[in-house]
């Protein structure tokens, strides 16, 4: 059923850089909630895999000596949504991840391998691209961090080189502090479901809950990659708390996405829900940043 030519199990970080640059081309498995249904598909027949599920230290949330959020890259989608620091901070994440197939896959499904795949769907995505994340990546003997926006390259392609891995993603402290978010994701089912077009706000409110002092905007599935939506950000940014402003930011984004047709949806009826997802979201946002909003959008 698997047609594997080798399965290589890694006992460090170090070790798993070493095996994938001693065997180009070999593939790297963690949970294999994808990998194995792919080599069983024939997409990757043949592959030699380097297994790094093994690897605890690439597991686990804290918040590091600076308090950036780092999440190990072998976190499971139902370990970040149970998470305190999760819940306290960046809850959004949790519920976006939450949203991911069903309670097996969540249990498997890891962080690093959501993003790693490169697909603008991943429910994970669009909400790391609104909370500014950046990706720590290893090598043999090094370590390098890259902004989550230049760690995707074009769909199903990330910047990892021959021999590296991904061990973390880090919300750097500026990014979440002071701010709250919603994420929404829109599918033709309600459960296990890829998503049709996901859309992540974060919002940043003035003391007195009056003005945009910051928002973060960003989607799947409105690109060949997740994306943010600058010229959407830029308008609001420094204006009053109303209807009106955020009915004209949720318009704005029509000037940025570039959804595709496929089968699951034609690229006109993603624009049009994702200007009413801008919306939804940012209302949501807002919402639970203390804002007085009077949230009704509906899909």
């Amino acid at each position: 059923m698997y047609d594997i030519k080798a399965l290589y199990e890694a006992t460090s970080v170090d070790d798993a850089c070493r095996l994938l640059k001693e065997h180009p081309g070999s593939q790297v498995i963690a949970g294999g909630s994808d990998v194995l249904v792919q080599i069983r598909e024939g997409k990757r027949a043949g592959k030699e895999l380097v297994s790094i599920y093994m690897l605890d230290e690439l597991r686990g949330i804290c918040l590091d000596a600076e308090d950036n959020i780092r999440i190990g890259s072998l976190t499971s989608f139902s370990h970040i949504t149970k998470n305190p620091i999760i819940q306290k901070y960046i809850n959004v994440l949790g519920e976006a991840v939450d949203q991911i197939g069903g309670p097996q896959i969540r249990n498997i499904g890891t962080i690093g391998g959501n993003t790693c795949n490169g697909v603008t769907s991943a429910d994970s995505a669009s909400t790391l691209f609104a909370w500014d994340a950046q990706v720590e990546i290893a090598g043999e003997g090094y370590r390098r961090v890259v902004p989550i926006n230049e760690f995707y390259i074009k769909a199903g392609t990330v910047a990892l080189e021959e021999g590296e891995i991904q061990t973390a993603i880090i919300i750097p402290k500026k990014a979440y502090e002071g701010y709250k978010g919603h994420y929404i994701k829109y599918a033709m089912r309600e459960a296990m479901d890829i998503a049709t077009t996901g859309c992540s706000v974060n919002v940043k409110l003035s003391a007195d809950k009056k003005t945009f002092e910051d928002v973060r905007i960003a989607y799947g599935v409105a690109g060949p990659i997740p994306m943010r939506v600058p010229t959407a950000e830029n308008f609001i940014r420094g204006k009053e708390v109303n209807d009106e402003n955020m009915e004209a930011f949720a318009e704005k984004v029509l000037e940025d996405i570039n959804p595709r047709d496929s089968w699951r949806a034609s690229k006109a009826f993603r624009c049009h829900i994702g200007v009413v997802m801008a919306k939804r979201a940012c209302e949501k946002a807002v919402k639970q940043a203390g804002g007085d909003v009077d949230d009704r959008t509906e899909l």
